[in-house]
This record gives C-alpha cells, structure tokens and sequence, in this order.
C-alpha cells in the first residue's frame, strides 16, 4: 500500500503478536507503553481531581447510580467490535479470501493502543471538556507523543510512515469514548498533512511535515458565511504583489483553528477566472493580518474548537502557495473526498460507544424483576443498532482499503459518510430511549453522544451532497 514505512515489517501469518508488538515499540515516536502488558498509564496531574469530580457529582443520584455506575470511556473497546486478527482467525493460509473487517497483527496492536489510550487517558476528561468547550492541552500533547498526529507522515520526517486505513482505525478508535479527539485526529491526518504530502512541494514537506508530527495541529480553511456547499463561491481574495500574496477576507467554520499553528487556506488569486482562480496557500499563525476570530459555541463536539478566521492583508510568501497557482479547487475535492472517509470512521465509532453503553446498561437495569435485556423489545432494538454499526464499519473499510489499494473510491466514501452518519444518529438516539430517563442527563455519556452525532450529517460535504455525488457516480455508468 501506498504509504508505508521503510522499517521493521510487521508480523505474518502465524507469528506472535510479540513480533507485532516489537514491531511497533522499536518505531521512534510511537511509544506504544505497556501493551498487553497490564501496565496502566502513568498518572497525570488533575486525573485524581476528575475522578473525585465525577464522584460529587454523583452523590444525590444514588437510586440511579446503584444500578449503573459509569466510566464514559469503559467499555468502549474497539477491539472487542467485529475485528480479526490475521495471525489468529482460523483459516489464515495465504491467499484465501480475507474479510474487510480482519486486521493484521500490526492493525489490531494499532487498534488496541488507541482503543486503550482513549478510554484510560481521554474518558476521564470527555465531560469536563464537553462542558467546557475545551479540549485539553496535555491530551493533545500526549496524542501527538502517541504518534497520532502524523500517522502518515514519513518517519525520516519524524511521522509513523503508516497507512491512511491506520488513520481511519484511530479515528473510529477515539470516537468511540470522544469525537471531539476523534476529528482533531482525523483533520490532522486525513486532511492538513495528505495535502501536503500530496501536493506541497520538497521544501514545503521539510519545513512543515516534521512540526506536523511532533507538535504543531494544522487547519483546512475553506468555508465562508457565503461558501458552504457552494464551496467554489469563497469570496476571500488573493492579489500579488511583489514576492508576496496579500489575502483578504473571512472563514468560517474552521475546525482546529484555536489550537492550530498552521492554516492550509483557499483564495482566489483570479477571481475573473471564476474557481479557476481558487489557490491553496499555507499559512502561519503569526503572519501579519491574520488573527483567529469568534470560537462557536456548538450544539456537539465541543471539546473541538470551530472558529472563524480574519485576514485583513495577510502577508503570505509567494514560497507557500500550496500546489499549483489556480489549482486549489483540485486540492479541495480531492482531500475532502478522501476526509469523507474518516468523518464516515468517526461516525461509526460514536456508533459502536453508543452501541457498547446501551448493551452494558441493558444488562444492569432491572424492571420487573429482571434485566430489561432479556426483554425481547430491547433485543429487537439493540439487533438493529449492531447491524447499523457492523453496515457503517464495512463502508468506512472498504473506501479506506480501495484508498490505499491506489483505487477509485469517491462513490464508495460518499456511501460511507452519508450511511455512518445516519447510522450513528439513528444509534445514538435509541441508546438514549434504552436509557430512558437517565438518558436524557449528561450524567451518562450517551446524551452527548447524541449532541456528537448531528455533526455527521453536515460537515465535510452534507448528506443531501453526498447523495448528489453518489447519484452522479452510478448515472454516469453505461
């Protein structure tokens, strides 16, 4: 696959996830502590707070509580979903026919790390930042430690030199305990970084892959209060002057923009051109005339900061346009096609946390006597909720599988994005009826994810436009 690193090559049929494990540690920058060792993850500063925090706050619930009492990253453990390991499903031989869902040894270690690292350091977290409209700084500093932040990125540029399906598997890992660091890993890696290693060129990968990777989180700045689905009708502009571009104007919507350093911004450079004018520029934080504006106070997702951006005459290099001059619109279809995939990741595993809390819940409430998941009403629900689930995962594989295999797979990431998104608020709603009224707080965690879900169907390409695009796709052939 395209992509992969020059390094310890993972382990084949029939060796030990030892060998997979090896495999990983031995990589500069993953850090993969303790496991399948047991080991926890060490202690940091304000974990005990949050732990006694969360106990407070459930004093007074006591009749609610006895039943169930919560973690809201427990039990969100990706690797227990409908996954394989190739070492280890039964009929490994080379050459038969392998399911979307089976993993190689050095995907499921992958998995598990994030799975792990999401419920032990992330669900202590996930209610305070939702409430506070703030993600973390030592989460973001420990994911970009993990190597979460540069999955692709080569490791002679300090990256992991993995694949876009590791990228998808981490998105769709994260998301099952938060989506807020779900899409801040899935814009870093699916977007900022794929656009520059797609389409900058051996000086622009020098100078900002390795800060991608080490440190420094990255925007995709498109959108415009008049530029939505119509995204080609951006009004911000572009003039040249000098060795330098002067832009102007304002973005809206931008996801990771408070916390980003870098900003792959879309201006008209020829606006006679009409979207032939459309360039990509990179630009810094500090440059003169550019400020982050207003922070959105959203309905989900709120540990992740959505902003408008201003520039009034920023002084951009002619050095970092970003592709070819009036080839930004290139660069913007072709990135978000391959985005839509891992928004279709973060739905489906918002999907399965919603899933793995309506299951352990089901099981642990009593009416009547007995556990309302021996109720055949509830079974009936919680059936269709894993189908949704296991439906949403095979469409978000497969257009990550034919991405890497170097195929077409536009229709196949529109089908996943438009079907996960409505899978993971169809699911998230019914985890909230299985609740019932506990459901509807924010003591438990399926409340938010609910809130999470709406998200899906908006951005990155709504669903009535990936409706469009998949309609076009099938129209189009004899």
């Amino acid at each position: 696959m395209p992509g992969r690193r020059a390094g310890p090559a993972p382990p084949g049929p029939g060796e030990s996830a030892d060998a997979g494990r090896a495999c990983w540690e031995s990589r500069r920058g993953y850090g993969w502590r303790g496991v399948g060792t047991g080991d926890e993850w060490p202690a940091r500063e304000g974990d005990a707070q949050s732990r006694a925090r969360w106990a407070e706050q459930g004093e007074g619930n006591g009749s609610r509580r006895a039943e169930t009492s919560y973690n809201w990253g427990e039990g969100n453990d990706m690797s227990q979903a409908t996954t394989y390991s190739g070492a280890t499903t039964p009929g490994a031989e080379a050459g038969r026919a392998r399911p979307l869902t089976e993993l190689s040894e050095e995907e499921l270690l992958f998995q598990k790390t994030v799975s792990r690292f999401a419920r032990e350091r992330i669900g202590p977290h996930v209610r305070a930042m939702d409430e506070a409209g703030v993600f973390r700084k030592e989460l973001l500093k420990e994911m970009f430690e993990l190597g979460l932040m540069g999955i692709e990125i080569p490791e002679e540029m300090g990256g992991q030199g993995g694949s876009f399906f590791q990228a998808v598997l981490a998105v769709e890992a994260l998301a099952a305990v938060d989506p807020s660091a779900a899409v801040i890993v899935d814009v870093q890696n699916t977007i900022a970084n794929n656009v520059i290693l797609r389409w900058g060129n051996q000086e622009q990968k020098r100078r900002y892959l390795p800060r991608l990777a080490a440190d420094t989180v990255a925007s995709f700045a498109l959108s415009e209060a008049g530029a939505g689905s119509d995204a080609f009708a951006l009004t911000t502009r572009a003039r040249r002057e000098g060795g330098e571009y002067r832009i102007t104007g304002r973005k809206m919507w931008i996801t990771n923009a408070a916390e980003a350093g870098i900003y792959l911004l879309f201006a008209n450079a020829a606006p006679e051109q009409g979207y032939r004018g459309i360039t990509c520029f990179v630009v810094e934080r500090g440059f003169a005339g550019f400020q982050v504006g207003k922070k959105e106070d959203k309905l989900g997702i709120r540990a992740s900061s959505t902003c408008e951006l201003i520039l009034d005459d920023c002084r951009v290099p002619e050095e970092n346009v970003l592709g070819e001059v009036g080839k930004g619109y290139k660069i913007a279809i072709e990135t978000l096609n391959e985005g839509r995939i891992a928004i279709g990741a973060q739905m489906a595993g918002l999907a399965q946390g919603a899933l793995d809390h309506a299951i352990a819940y089901a099981r642990e409430r009593k009416q009547f006597g007995k556990p309302i998941a021996e109720y055949q009403g509830v079974q009936f629900e919680l059936a269709q909720m894993a189908t949704e689930v296991e439906a949403a995962r095979l469409l978000v594989y497969n257009g990550a599988r034919m991405r890497d295999a170097g195929l077409p797979f536009v229709t196949e990431a529109a089908m996943a994005k438009y079907f996960a998104s409505q899978a993971a608020e169809n699911v998230a709603s019914k985890a909230v009826e299985i609740f019932g009224g506990v459901g509807f707080t924010r003591d438990y965690p399926v409340e938010k994810l609910y809130r999470d879900a709406k998200i899906g169907r908006i951005y990155e390409g709504t669903s009535n436009m990936q409706k469009l695009t998949i309609a076009k796709q099938i129209l189009a052939k004899p």
